[in-house]
């Protein structure tokens, strides 16, 4: 046996057909068989003694794994195993498939030319599995002789054709009964118009559980709390699931969570509200129609809320907020994430956590933020865990300790190949003693000096280039994000710039620069097409104090350039572009103090404008085009 102690099957079954017997609603119509089970309470048939056990090997010419032995001794064969199997063999029916259904065929046809030999073992499967559903809804049910454990277990396969899914393994036949008894529960939990409550000794000790969990999970408990829960959740017990896709969305989790029981209550939908509809907007091939579904059961108004919250956050302008302390603490973590500082507000929400309440004794944590399209990109797995494993809702428990920023600081992090190696130049402007909302004045002309709403940089373009007339050949107008670079610095920054013209190029520093000092970064030193080049500039005052520009293997400089950043420090060779990138980067972020922040370019959202162009109009003689759209 797969269990220390020997299983009690008797008790067990008992048990089962008690809990079958009682869930049958009076008057209904149900066969003789069925009837006589309710009125015994007992779903089996008597017990089959070791001779006809031993009959039934030989028959086979295998000996039964212990489980099933074990099983036959107290019942020989069983009716309504789960929900889809009304009679499972005994010592008389069990047989070899040998294939009767035809299905190892159609198995094999699916098999590609690169499918291994578990695969080809498993479509084998339907040719040497001893067959165990005697009546059933189109389901199959076969012990393998050769998926064997150590205690001489045989695994046993489920399929049924109308769940469009592989075989589901179950280790032992023990295992399989029991699941095919929680599929019991799971079905009977939730009573149709006339049947009778589901209650019995299983479910009473299951919602005991769940509340336990509950409790377990605000005291910071959460991987205890989420293992009781898919337990009672495998049963189908109310709240379970609603509970546990709290926890599995703070995890970073989406697929299958529906915070089900939960999202259509009134008390909690305008924070569960949001993560769910959030997912489903994500997937622009979901129809509407599917968000009600998974609101089945919600009135008018919640749908109405729901359909709303939909168009919010598709449009960007949902804004998660809370009452009390935490919420102003909400807003704080808002105005951070807006210019950057993502480690910032991760540090406000959790510094303010204690004094989060819940909106019912089933709100496990605040999940509504993860819908905001500033604060959500703020989530994590390390963060989630970490506002998971903190005490709330007014229960006590030992706080963890913070998560590492996911900021690394500075500028060298630039130099780093992104997913995709698509971010190999780039260009960003660093100003300071001034707030992000003053660059635009002092790098734009016109209406591009109005900062767009946060968006990410991929989201900025698009807008951008759905809304654009006109192009030029030889404007270079850069889309930057924007926002707080260290104490005292603002920075401005694009990520994907247009190729560097060297000839034609005009820094922008000096007009970033006006009253303060400005700094102006633009490397291509690991662009896929052209030379690889780099480009400093520093202005004060509005005049240029000193620049270089490494370009066509070749250094152009002017100014009094500091030694930390004299090009002849790093341009001897350029064997390692990126190694040479990474020393400019540390060498410009030491001598100034000021950064970009990672996780809000790359997953964030932030400011955009458009700068004003940063080559010189074409002379006289130089030829360009200008392509306008109606």
């Amino acid at each position: 046996m797969t269990e220390n102690l020997p299983f009690d099957w008797r008790s067990f079954l008992l048990e089962w057909s008690g809990e079958w017997a009682d869930s049958l609603p009076d008057g209904e119509a149900r066969s003789e068989e069925d009837e006589a089970a309710r009125q015994a309470r007992w779903l089996g048939f008597p017990p089959a003694s070791e001779e006809r056990i031993t009959a039934l090997e030989k028959r086979l010419g295998r000996r039964m794994p212990p489980s099933y032995r074990e099983f036959l001794k107290v019942s020989d064969g069983w009716r309504h195993a789960g929900g889809f199997v009304s009679l499972l063999a005994g010592s008389a029916e069990a047989c070899w498939h040998n294939d009767e259904s035809g299905l190892a065929v159609m198995f094999e046809e699916d098999l590609d030319e690169d499918a291994g030999p578990e695969e080809r073992r498993e479509a084998d499967l339907w040719r040497r599995g001893l067959q165990l559903d005697v009546e059933s809804d189109i389901t199959y049910i076969l012990m393998d002789p050769e998926d064997v454990d150590e205690d001489g277990e045989w695994a046993v396969y489920t399929w049924s054709s109308w769940r469009a899914a592989p075989p589901e393994r179950h280790a032992s036949f023990l295992a399989f009964m029991r699941d095919m008894h929680r599929e019991f529960h799971s079905l009977r939990a939730r009573p149709g118009d006339g049947e009778p409550e589901f209650v019995n000794d299983t479910t009473r000790k299951l919602d005991a559980l769940v509340e336990e969990a509950r409790l377990e999970a605000l005291r910071g408990g959460w991987e205890r709390a989420v293992e009781a829960l898919d337990e009672a959740k495998g049963y189908g017990r109310p709240r379970a699931a609603g509970l546990a896709d709290q926890i599995r969305r703070l995890l970073g989790q989406t697929s299958l969570v529906y915070f089900d029981g939960l999202v259509t209550d009134p008390r909690y939908a305008p924070e569960l509200l949001p993560p769910l509809v959030a997912e489903h907007a994500a997937h622009s091939y979901r129809d509407d129609s599917t968000l009600k579904f998974h609101l089945r059961g919600a009135d008018e108004d919640l749908l109405s809320l729901a359909h709303a919250t939909l168009e919010q956050v598709r449009g960007g302008t949902y804004r998660y907020t809370a009452d009390g302390p935490f919420g102003e603490a909400v807003e704080r973590a808002r105005e951070l994430a807006r210019w950057g500082d993502t480690d910032g507000a991760w540090r406000t929400l959790m510094d303010a956590l204690p004094l989060w309440k819940p909106l019912g004794p089933d709100h496990l944590a605040p999940l509504g933020w993860v819908a905001d399209p500033l604060l959500g990109p703020l989530l994590a797995p390390e963060r989630g865990r970490e506002l998971l494993s903190a005490p709330r809702g007014g229960q006590a428990g030992e706080a963890p300790g913070p998560t590492a920023g996911l900021d690394p600081g500075g500028l060298a992090w630039l130099a780093e190949p992104d997913p995709g190696n698509n971010r190999t130049s780039y260009r960003f402007v660093l100003v300071e003693g001034v707030e992000p909302e003053e660059l635009p004045a002092r790098l734009a002309d016109g209406d591009d000096t109005v900062l767009n709403e946060p968006m990410t940089l991929w989201e900025a373009r698009h807008r951008l280039l759905h809304h654009r007339r006109e192009f030029s050949s030889y404007d270079d107008k850069a889309l930057m994000a924007v926002g707080r670079a260290g104490p005292g610095w603002s920075f401005a920054f694009e990520g994907d710039p247009a190729a560097f013209d060297r000839r034609r190029f005009v820094s922008p520093a000096p007009a970033a620069g006006a009253g303060t000092r400005a700094v102006v970064v633009w490397s291509g030193l690991r662009a896929w097409h052209g030379e690889p080049f780099f480009h400093l500039s520093v202005a004060r005052d509005g005049a240029e104090q000193y620049a270089f520009t490494y370009a066509d293997g070749e250094v152009r400089r002017s100014g009094d350039i500091p030694r930390a950043l004299d090009p002849s420090r790093f341009f001897g060779t350029l064997e390692d572009s990126a190694e040479v990138e990474r020393s400019l980067l540390e060498a410009v972020a030491g001598e100034f103090g000021a950064q970009v922040p990672r996780h809000a370019i790359v997953s964030g959202r932030l400011h955009t404008f458009t700068t004003r162009s940063w080559t010189r109009p074409p002379r006289d003689g130089e030829t360009y085009a200008v392509i306008r759209m109606g």
